[in-house]
């Protein structure tokens, strides 16, 4: 096998094979590692999580665009599945990818297997995937195109399910999928991840003592979204609601997919608004949290991060950019590689709150 190097600098060692079967996937892998090996010792294979994605064919290159952007955080074994209408033969491709180690370091190999088949063969998936997945490494599945009856086949041998809310039209039905299957897996859902740098500046916000009294006066949230972003939006509703132990009702539509609804607490409510924007990336376009003594504070979507508004009760205003605070929509992706490998705590009692919320 003569390795090739690669655009981006990687050396690349490549097996392909036509009509082929999944023990033969298995086989050929084992032969890069060993062969790589051989040739040089100071490559080593990394054994830290498998990463299973179905697509469309027709959509494999952009998915597979995706996955190179994922960085520091890619797979150590990613095995892409391409579903192609009228195909009855499995046909694989498989790259390891390395650089050559210096000064006596050890360095990494990763692969990347592609496996071409039919509509025929998700009926009996776990079949093909199972012999070609690092064994004792937790598994990750990615389905951004669907096909429920793999992924239900595949879910026994999963440890991780990475989903995306928002790429569903129905924001309630999207996380009402969301936690039946946090009920069998672990669940990483994208939408929940783009409001990340939303959570963290509003708790850093109100995270001195002088400021924690006022999360005790909040007389109102509103939430401004990409149209078919509205399960981030709910998501974030539901966090706060299930933070500060809101009770959450359900939002009425308003026209023109805004929604409003209260969520009560010990003695009073809380307005809810959720208002679509227009904006390019998907995810939010601002929050607003209004407390009842007159303080505001808003952050909006701007170039380079969030533009912070606050009002005190005196009516001063003070504005100021928030740099860096999303990682765009480019390291999304990555990101929910990484946090497959942590526990968020506070994603489940979001999702409830957040599906209270949707009605």
């Amino acid at each position: 096998m003569s390795p090739a190097r690669t655009a981006s600098g990687p050396i690349a060692d490549v097996w392909a094979a036509q009509d082929t079967n999944p023990d033969a996937i298995e086989a050929a892998l084992r032969e890069l590692l060993r062969e790589r090996h051989a040739a040089n010792e100071a490559l080593a294979p990394a054994r830290v999580l498998n990463l299973v994605v179905i697509v469309d064919r027709e959509w494999k290159g952009e998915v597979a665009n995706r996955l190179d952007r994922v960085g520091r955080y890619e797979a150590s074994r990613t095995i892409l599945c391409a579903v192609e209408q009228g195909r009855t033969a499995i046909d694989a491709f498989a790259v390891m990818n390395y650089k050559e180690p210096k000064d006596g370091n050890v360095g990494v190999m990763h692969e990347q297997v592609e496996i071409d088949l039919g509509p025929e063969h998700l009926d009996g998936i776990e079949t093909i995937v199972d012999p070609v997945v690092a064994s004792d490494l937790p598994t990750v599945l990615w389905s951004p195109h669907g096909h429920e009856e793999a992924v239900q086949e595949l879910l026994p041998m999963i440890d991780v399910m990475l989903i995306d809310s928002d790429t569903l039209l129905e924001p309630t039905a999207a996380l009402a999928r969301a936690a039946e299957l946090i009920e069998s897996v672990y669940v990483v859902d994208l939408a929940w991840l783009r409001t990340t740098p939303w959570r963290e500046r509003l708790a850093a916000s109100f995270d001195q003592p002088p400021r924690r009294a006022a999360l005790a006066q909040i007389a109102a949230l509103a939430v401004r979204h990409r149209a078919d972003s509205g399960a981030s939006a709910l998501l974030l509703a539901g966090w706060l609601a299930s933070r500060l132990r809101w009770e959450p009702g359900p939002l009425e539509a308003m026209g023109g997919d805004a929604f409003r609804g209260v969520a009560r607490r010990a003695r009073d409510e809380v307005s809810v608004q959720l208002d679509p924007v227009e904006q390019k990336a998907p995810g939010l376009g601002g929050v607003t949290v209004t407390c009842g003594h007159g303080f505001s504070l808003s952050l909006d979507r701007a170039a380079g991060g969030l533009c912070a508004r606050e009002r005190s009760p005196n009516g001063e205003e003070r504005v100021w950019q928030v740099l860096g605070a999303s990682r765009g929509e480019g390291g999304i992706l990555g990101e929910g590689v990484r946090q497959a490998l942590l526990r968020d705590p506070t994603y489940g009692p979001a999702l409830a709150a957040a599906r209270r919320f949707g009605g």
